[in-house]
């Protein structure tokens, strides 16, 4: 039998394109035997040439699969490439030793306990109309590091031209597609539902996201970081997200077509951060939908810059916090590091509807530390309202050290925006309404300088300040509504 397969695999390899079935290798398909080392033979016999390992319809079950430079891994029409569960002494290669810092969570700096792995390697893609299936990942908690167990689908370390293109992904574990230190990178075409993180671009140069679909309902759909796992700080730069989807629905229900919401939060959005030892510089965004998730959220809280950044065409429905800018200092790397900036960001273009009344819009710097020449323009930012004073933390606490979310300092004290520590914001044509009646202010603005507020309109409680402004430097309203027009030098506490 061995020589049988051994003689079809030489006669396969050279044929005309290359082409390396894996089921000539010995792969049986049909979701109980395990294929892996069949499906490794097959890349290695595409790896002397360069070609395509080719996946026909079946459900291929495997523990870790070994990319190689100048291949391909082709699923075609209902093939499967199942995560097997551990079993009988088998299971996912042992995570790398010594590759963990303290640093990072165990899962983004280690790559080799994965269904999908490849290091150093180039010109390698990933494709077809199949499916990735890691029913047998782990997710979370001490089980990610257990001998034998796998965390995430597909785990790139220090690779450059690659591509995942068309396949579906479900149950990624921790992490769907984590590439860290990869280079000429695209995404493009593909569907991916999961219980954890969706695709998570580290340290990462020249990628490209784009007609892309992320259901996430418990972690983050797409993310942008810039960790210290490969031991040194690294940037995420030159980045395009371009005509994607991120949600939150159910598990499972993306792709089932039935797009509940009854059993879980809302995670499943775009992000910058957490971790973010390195910078972000470069980075485009446009045409994305969120949908039962929160909003878009830009962060540096360990010593990292954030700059350069243009978002443009997003619609949002069901969401919290529409827009959620934080500049902190939890400084979790190498000590000495000094704390990052973010500046230079423009966000346009933005429809939000009925998104959580306990969390609008957030810039927040910290003392010291600015947020710096934001400008937002064409935003429609309705909120659900129903809300008042008393229900909202008046002075939310700094929480300089603390891990950034939405929700981290309770419901806010305006409706529209909260900005505490920024220099350099521009509202231009923005529309801030309530779907029910709020009595808190649509701005709220703390210790901020050089402020400008133009052609925007909010809606008004009868008795409700529009602005109300503490410790503000050379703040502007012009041509707006209710607020026409107002010049404020300096405002220890004024409302308007």
């Amino acid at each position: 039998m061995a020589g049988s397969q051994g003689a079809e695999a030489e006669e396969l390899s050279s044929a005309p394109g290359r082409f390396f079935d894996v089921t000539k290798f010995g792969a049986k398909g049909d979701g109980h035997t395990i294929d892996t080392a069949a499906i490794n033979r097959a890349i290695d016999a595409a790896a002397t040439r360069g070609g395509t390992v080719y996946f026909p319809a079946g459900t291929y079950a495997s523990y870790s699969i070994h990319l190689k430079s100048n291949i391909a891994l082709y699923l075609a029409a209902n093939a499967t490439i199942l995560g097997a569960a551990p079993a009988g002494g088998q299971g996912y290669d042992a995570a790398e030793p010594g590759a963990g810092n303290p640093y990072q969570d165990f899962g983004h700096s280690h790559w080799h306990n994965s269904l999908i792995w490849g290091e150093n390697l180039e010109n390698v893609t990933i494709e077809g109309p199949g499916k990735i299936d890691g029913k047998g990942l782990v997710a979370g908690g001490s089980a990610e590091s257990a001998p034998l167990n796998g965390n995430k689908a597909i785990a790139l370390k220090l690779c450059r031209n690659v591509a995942i293109r068309d396949i579906t992904i479900v149950n990624g574990g921790h992490f769907g597609i984590l590439p860290t230190g990869v280079d000429n990178f695209r995404i493009d075409g593909v569907v991916i539902d999961t219980n954890r993180d969706g695709i998570n671009i580290d340290c990462c140069k020249n990628v490209r996201i784009a007609n892309t679909t992320v259901n996430s309902p418990n972690d983050d759909a797409i993310v942008l970081k810039s960790t210290y796992a490969l031991n040194q700080v690294r940037d995420t730069e030159n980045v395009t997200i371009d005509n994607c989807f991120v949600s939150g629905y159910d598990l499972g229900t993306l792709v089932g077509g039935t797009f509940k919401t009854a059993g879980y939060g809302r995670t499943g959005r775009v992000k910058f951060g957490t971790e973010s030892n390195g910078g972000f510089r470069n980075i485009a965004i446009s045409n994305v939908v969120f949908e039962h998730c929160r909003g878009l959220a830009l962060e540096t809280v360990d010593g990292g810059w954030l700059e350069d950044v243009t978002i443009s065409n997003l619609t949002m429905r069901d969401v919290q916090m529409p827009l959620f800018l934080r500049l902190g200092a939890r400084m979790r790397g190498p000590a000495g590091i000094p704390v990052g900036f973010l500046r230079r960001v423009s966000i346009s273009d933005v429809t939000t509807v009925d998104a959580d009344p306990r969390y609008p819009s957030c810039l927040a710097g910290i003392p010291g530390h600015p947020i710096e020449d934001v400008k937002l323009s064409n935003i429609r930012h309705h909120l659900a309202g129903g809300l008042t004073p008393g229900d909202a933390v008046q002075n939310p606490p700094e929480l300089e050290t603390a891990y950034p979310e939405p929700s981290m300092f309770g419901t806010l004290p305006a409706y529209g925006f909260f900005v505490r520590h920024a220099r350099g914001i521009s509202w231009d044509n923005v529309d801030v309404r309530f779907g029910k009646p709020d009595t808190r202010p649509a701005f709220v603005l703390r210790d901020v300088t050089d402020a400008d507020v133009h052609h925007c309109r909010a809606d008004k409680a009868e008795g409700t300040p529009t602005f109300v402004l503490d410790g503000v430097d050379d703040f502007r309203v012009s041509i707006g509504r209710p607020v026409a027009e107002a010049r404020v030098e300096h405002a220890d506490h004024q409302e308007l």
